[in-house]
């Protein structure tokens, strides 16, 4: 225990002084978001700058020739992918896209437990997405968006970096990972809120990063909070049955599922697997 409480409070300490090295949003996904801001960018230079980046590049790519935008027609430059995606959602994909450029680290055992929490990150948005993509068709008139679950879903968790990048100074930490994994579910949500802030994300997806797992939050009306969540009970990160009962039924309730089996179902697990090739 006195492993985890020197983590712990360590953390706390850097929150209290505000002394927690916080990633940084990756270049050229700031340079789409500024750009994404100007009311004068036109799709041409927009196509220049996520050209400059090949993974940014592809990951459009792929996000244009997915089941999401629902065309048969692939295309196969940037220009094409940004006309397909269009300048009002183009700000958040590509930040989304950028992402996956935050977790890594030099250090293996770092590295390697980085690499662990990108892949559930992916692992639960790719769920989000799917249910939001046929939330959607059925309710055309949602407030809600493909391009905001998209990036909330693979900020969700950000929090977790730094706390990984701290345990880096404590090896011993990594010998009892039950201790990391304290700490990340008592901080990752301060800490991700933290992060969103200083990236400059709404106070919405502020919200998502800090509370997405306080199951003492429950937005009586559909929320982005509960793709999140559901995409969370799909992959078991929340284990209690009576909870997964309780959310369920409560999606159902909304609108957000048919039946509380849905997600068993072949065709979701299929769509599912189409939304994760994005961005693997």
């Amino acid at each position: 225990m006195a492993t985890e409480n020197a983590l712990y409070t360590i953390l706390m300490e850097k929150i209290k002084q505000d002394a927690l090295v916080l990633p940084t949003l990756p270049e050229v996904a700031l340079k789409v978001r500024q750009a994404a801001d100007d009311p004068d960018i036109n799709l041409g230079h927009m196509s220049n700058i996520i050209g400059q980046d090949p993974a940014l590049a592809l990951g459009m790519i792929k996000v244009a020739n997915s089941a999401l935008l629902g065309r048969s027609v692939k295309v196969e430059t940037v220009p094409q992918a940004v006309t397909r995606i269009g300048l009002s959602q183009i700000k958040s994909i590509s930040t989304a896209m950028a992402l996956e450029q935050v977790f890594v680290s030099k250090n293996d055992t770092v590295a390697k437990y980085m690499k662990k929490s990108w892949n559930k990150t992916i692992d639960i948005a790719s769920v989000a997405i799917s249910l939001m993509s046929l939330y959607l068709k059925d309710n055309k008139h949602s407030p809600l968006t493909l391009d905001t679950i998209t990036l909330a879903s693979l900020v969700h968790n950000i929090g977790v970096l730094p706390i990984l990048t701290e345990a880096e100074n404590h090896p011993e930490i990594f010998a009892e990972p039950i201790f990391l994994q304290q700490a990340i579910a008592k901080l990752s949500g301060t800490i991700g809120g933290n992060i969103t802030r200083t990236w400059g994300f709404s106070d919405e997806l502020t919200l998502l990063a800090e509370s997405w797992s306080d199951l003492t939050l429950l937005p009586k009306e559909i929320h982005y909070l509960d793709f999140i969540r559901a995409g969370a009970i799909y992959h078991n990160v929340f284990k209690n049955e009576s909870t997964q009962e309780v959310l369920l039924n409560s999606y159902v309730k909304k609108g957000l599922l048919p039946d509380v089996d849905f997600m068993q179902s072949d065709d979701f697990k299929a769509l599912c697997t189409d939304v994760k090739s994005m961005f693997t």
